[in-house]
């Protein structure tokens, strides 16, 4: 009979007293318990994994997200091109994540729905952070953190920084195009208004991309997240509309009705618009 495979012959590490284990390294005690189920319901854990998953990977996101814009400011486009493309990869995983909470039934859904009381996912504060770092920026949607102090004002700062598109704009006037004098001096505050100008810009970056290849790249990566994003939306409209058909939402929105609102919002719209004038 052979002896049982021992990885320790051949140097594997078997013991961790006093030593970093994988355990210790990602926090695992922490994470693995921060399921607390307030029901009896076996889909409530699913319902709870799949949201703290969600969040696990927007605060990844947004780790990407702001880097890429810091690059972007300091006309560092390559690292900035790697780092947007690995958001649109994250959000092909928030996408994905919906799948799983779709075999989720209205029976399974209902047997601890009242157990959220007015949580709701409306409420996260990273998708606020998220949307407004892209540059969605709705003063409005600060109110649902008022009762946190530290999330208010981390959200009011991201409101004073210049969005990721306003970086972009700023970038492509750095390299020689003719972004307009108002877009480039605008309170970046406020909420982005589609501008004929930036357009047409951005229609010339589209007629000679190996004229302006880093810019047009640039541009590509904005509508790959804006691409990805969209899905995100539609997929959790779906699945809400399959689960809770058209009650409202626990956190007091009008549930579909507000998500499909949210569809119509464009965080780049000049770089959609200019597709049909080209």
């Amino acid at each position: 009979m052979t002896d049982p495979y021992d990885p320790a012959r051949e140097g594997a590490q078997m013991a961790f007293d006093g030593r970093m284990s994988y355990t210790d390294y990602l926090g695992l005690d922490a994470i693995l318990t921060a399921q607390r189920p307030l029901s009896a319901a076996h889909d409530e854990m699913l319902f709870i994994i799949q949201h703290q998953t969600s969040e696990l990977w927007m605060r990844l996101m947004l780790h990407e997200l702001l880097a890429a814009r810091a690059a972007i400011a300091a006309d560092r486009l390559q690292p900035a091109f790697k780092m947007l493309s690995r958001v649109a990869r994250i959000m092909e995983q928030l996408n994905g994540a919906w799948d799983v909470l779709r075999t989720m039934t209205p029976s399974d859904y209902t047997a601890f729905r009242d157990r959220l009381g007015q949580s709701s996912g409306f409420q996260s504060w990273q998708y606020r952070l998220i949307e407004y770092a892209a540059g969605n920026r709705n003063a409005a949607m600060l109110r649902p953190h008022a009762h946190r102090p530290d999330l208010t004002a981390a959200l009011q700062a991201e409101l004073a920084r210049p969005s990721l598109y306003d970086e972009a704009l700023r970038a492509a006037a750095r390299a020689g195009l003719p972004v307009p004098d108002a877009v480039l001096v605008r309170d970046t505050r406020a909420p982005w208004t589609a501008d004929a100008g930036v357009e047409a810009m951005w229609a010339q970056v589209y007629r000679d991309p190996e004229a302006h290849w880093a810019i047009y790249e640039l541009a590509e990566k904005l509508v790959d997240f804006e691409d990805y994003f969209r899905r995100w939306r539609f997929n959790h409209l779906t699945t809400v509309e399959r689960v809770i058909g058209l009650k409202r939402g626990t956190g007091g929105t009008g549930g579909t009705s507000y998500l499909r609102r949210m569809l119509e919002v464009e965080l780049f719209p000049e770089l959609w618009h200019v597709r049909t004038r080209l």
